[in-house]
Order: C-alpha cells, then structure tokens, then sequence
C-alpha cells in the first residue's frame, strides 16, 4: 500500500494595505459637461460655412448676377421706351434669378459633397454621431444663407428696377405681387439650393451632383424646345409647364404657358419634391459608412 502524501502547503494571500499617506480622489474636469442637442451642431455647420472661401466667392458671384443682370436689364427696358402696359415691373428681376440659382445650387452641393470628397465627413461625424442631426443642422444653416441673401438681392432690385421703368407704363405692384416677387421667389430659390445640399448628400461627388441638377433646371426646357412633333405636343406642354424656369416666372405673373402651376403652386411643389429627397437621404445616411 502506498503511504499517503501529507497536505500541499497553501501559499498565505497577499494582505494589501494602502500605502500610508493622504489619498488622491479621481481627476474632475473643469468644464462642465453638458448634453449635445441640435443648437450645437447649427452652431458648429455656421462656423463651417462662413469660414470657408467658396461660400464667398459663390454668394459674391450671385449678388453680381442677381443685382447687375436685374438692373442692367431694368436700365435698358426703361430706356428705350417699351411698352409694358400692364405688366408687373418686378418681372425684370428674373433673368438675374435665374442665372444667379445656378450659384446657390453649387453652394449647396458643396456645403455636404466637399465634406466627402476632403475626408472631413469623419470628423463632422466624430464630433456629432447623430447623422440625421447633422444632415438637419446643414439643412437649417444653408436654407437660412440662402433664404437671406437673395431675399436682399430681391429687394434690392425690386427697389431700384421701378424708378428705371417709371415712363414705361408699368403698374404699380401690388402687396400680393411684392409678397411673390421678394419672400416667394426667395423661398423658392433657398429650396432649390437645399435640394441641391440633399442630392449632394446622396452622390457624395460634388461634381455629379451639381451635373444632375443644373441638368434638372435647365434640360426639360431644352428638350421641350426641340420637340416639334405634333405626338409629343401634350408632353412638351408639360415639360414647359414644369420646368424650374417657368415656375420661376410664376412668381411673377408671367408664365410661359397658359395652363400649369400658378400663384404659390411652384413653392408646394419644390417642398414636396425637396421633403422625398430629404427622406432618402436620410435614409441612406443611417445605412452607409462614412
């Protein structure tokens, strides 16, 4: 038989004692920490955009077209002695608007595409996780810019073009008119730079997006021009009657047809257009990586 083993020793557990001496608590940061909301990411997208040159140069380059092209045309109306018997003097302001809208479609695209194409999109998301609370603070800071400027230029414009056109037998616009020639156009514009920033959202290629829609403006009004088929009347009836430079000129009472969108129609319709755009892009936001 074999003589049983005694017992393994057990090693005694170590007694920790603190080390004689005051104790140090855990470090507390002095600046206070509080909750992100949306007020942050507003306050971070203005310094963004205000801070950068091309938003400069872009609203510089569409206060020259909006404000000389719109005065330019005013002057030479005014001087040679046209006849505008019954028409609406603020109308002159659209060639500007229209050529100036190309301006606010590229800032829009850049304010979200640039972002991609720089890399900064990583940061931006770093610092606020929330996509859509991002995607919403550039929409609000952007929409507000636009809103703003052109509603200057507008104006400004508006001001000056009648006294330019006094002599020509223009009436004197209404309170409706004025309300439709200055806030409805400027509303009109500010969505079609926003849904210029949302389409920038969902490419994610500056020079793409801002393909698309400077094609969107102007091309239905091209192709409307070239199709003289008789088959195809009912479809460049329609192209005409939708094209953005036609519901542009509604604003000012002056469409280029006689059916279609009137009085604050064009407004509605880029709202919905622009609040489906923003839906995707939303969407598409939460499910791809930055």
């Amino acid at each position: 038989m074999s003589t049983p083993q005694p017992p393994m020793p057990q090693a005694a557990a170590p007694n920790w004692q603190a080390a004689p001496g005051p104790s140090y608590p855990g470090y507390t940061s002095p600046i206070p920490v509080v909750p992100t909301h949306l007020g942050h990411a507003i306050a971070s997208e203005w310094t963004k955009i205000r801070s950068v040159r091309s938003t400069m140069w872009t609203l510089g380059v569409f206060l020259l077209l909006v404000i000389g092209i719109g005065l330019l045309t005013g002057a030479v109306v005014g001087s040679s002695s046209s006849d505008l018997s019954g028409e609406n003097p603020l109308s002159m302001g659209f060639f500007g608007l229209l050529l100036g809208s190309m301006c606010i479609i590229t800032l829009g695209v850049l304010t979200t595409a640039s972002e991609y194409g720089t890399g900064m999109i990583r940061t931006t998301m770093v610092a606020c996780p929330s996509r859509g609370r991002v995607l919403a603070a550039k929409s609000i800071v952007f929409f507000s810019v636009a809103f703003v400027v052109t509603l200057a230029a507008a104006c400004l414009v508006a001001l000056i073009q009648i006294p330019l056109l006094d002599g020509t037998g223009a009436k004197d616009p209404s309170g409706a008119e004025w309300l439709k020639g200055t806030v409805g156009v400027s509303l009109y514009i500010a969505l079609l730079g926003l849904l210029s920033l949302v389409i920038g959202s969902i490419i994610r290629h500056s020079a793409g997006a801002i393909t698309i829609m400077i094609g969107a403006v102007l091309a239905p009004l091209v192709i409307a021009l070239f199709m003289f088929s008789e088959s195809l009347a009912e479809v460049r009836e329609a192209l005409f009657e939708y094209s953005i430079p036609n519901q542009l000129s509604v604003f000012y009472s002056n469409s280029l047809t006689q059916t279609g969108p009137s009085g604050w129609d064009p407004l509605w319709i880029a709202l919905g257009i622009t609040a489906v755009a923003f839906a995707g892009a939303f969407a598409l936001l939460e499910k791809r990586d930055v």
